[in-house]
């Protein structure tokens, strides 16, 4: 079995990235977001992406610097927040975007890696959402279709792996890596600890390694809050 440790994030993405390509980047806000394929990506010069992604980090992280970079030609998002140069490209026809509830988001992903080509859900009804969409009935709902989502790439993020490449998230960082692994024609992980085949409890894995391709351990993560708000402590 070849080898799916890899150095660098730049030695990880070897070969897989190309212009026009489809890519998902796991991540929540800025919580368990693969800052250092993010990294790498930006320094390829890639460009005309498609990205599969909740949000698209802030101005100057995250996703937020493919964006900067003129490197996304299309979002497919839940949400658009925290990032004043999307709301710009978007407004003034630069950017393209596809909308999704949060839920049909996650479900979309999650048909596409089971091999689901689409599904119903009362979700956006009667919305813009559904514009254009097939819609049924059934016991007296109405539903809209929704399609299994796909890409080229999906790049997640898990606080341990081993080098088979079986991933262990850590709290809300367990948001929409999970599903994105299996959803990429070539699953790229990166991880804060790297540990030796045997070592994570088994009953514990929450992404099996036959989903990753290629691993690496980040050498640093930054892991920023979008905001934080405090009042001061009041006397006792």
């Amino acid at each position: 079995m070849a080898n799916k440790v890899q150095k660098s994030a730049g030695d990880a993405l070897a070969g897989v990235l190309f212009d026009g390509m489809t890519i998902m980047a796991g991540g929540f806000g800025l919580c368990g977001i693969p800052e250092n394929l993010i990294a790498a990506i930006r320094a390829s010069g890639v460009k005309d992406l498609t990205v599969v992604s909740n949000n698209c980090g802030v101005d100057d992280f995250g996703l937020g610097i493919l964006l900067a970079g003129g490197q996304i030609k299309k979002m497919i998002s839940s949400y658009v927040g925290e990032n004043k140069l999307f709301a710009e490209l978007y407004l003034s026809g630069k950017l393209e975007l596809e909308f999704n509830p949060q839920g049909t988001l996650a479900e979309r992903i999650r048909a596409g890696g089971a091999g689901i080509p689409a599904f119903y859900t009362r979700t956006g009804v009667g919305t813009l959402v559904a514009e254009g969409k097939e819609v049924r009935e059934f016991d007296g709902e109405t539903y809209v279709m929704e399609r299994g989502l796909t890409a080229d790439l999906a790049i997640v993020k898990a606080w341990k792996g081993d080098h088979e490449g079986n991933l262990v998230y850590r709290m809300t960082a367990r948001n929409f890596n999970p599903m994105m692994a299996t959803a990429g024609k070539v699953t790229i992980a990166e991880v804060e600890q790297l540990v030796e085949t045997g070592q994570l409890d088994a009953d514990n894995i929450h992404t099996p390694g036959i989903y990753v391709d290629r691993i690496l351990q980040g050498p640093a993560f930054e892991k920023r809050i979008e905001q934080m708000t405090v009042r001061q402590r009041e006397e006792a």
